[in-house]
């Protein structure tokens, strides 16, 4: 998989597949991978063991999937995350 992404595009899409409260839908919306295309991604961009782990935390999960949440959960992340930049 050829990766036209710039490293810090890089950064925030793995930092976006490891959140809980971010869907796989909207890091298609943001760059235009389907869930299929993220995993193949972070194959390519994790080490093999993270690669598991994250595997293993992302199955089943409700929260990545815009369809099985609960209509109670409206957005895609907690505003008190990230760092101030």
């Amino acid at each position: 998989m050829s990766n036209p992404f710039s490293v810090s595009e890089q950064s925030r899409i793995i930092e976006m597949a490891w959140e809980d409260r971010t869907p796989f839908e909207a890091i298609k919306m943001h760059y235009g991978l389907s869930e299929c295309d993220v995993i193949k991604f972070m194959r390519s961009a994790l080490k093999p063991s993270s690669f598991r782990l994250w595997r293993k935390r992302v199955s089943g999960r409700k929260t990545k999937h815009v369809q099985r949440r609960q209509t109670s959960v409206a957005r895609a992340y907690c505003p008190t995350q990230y760092k101030h930049r």
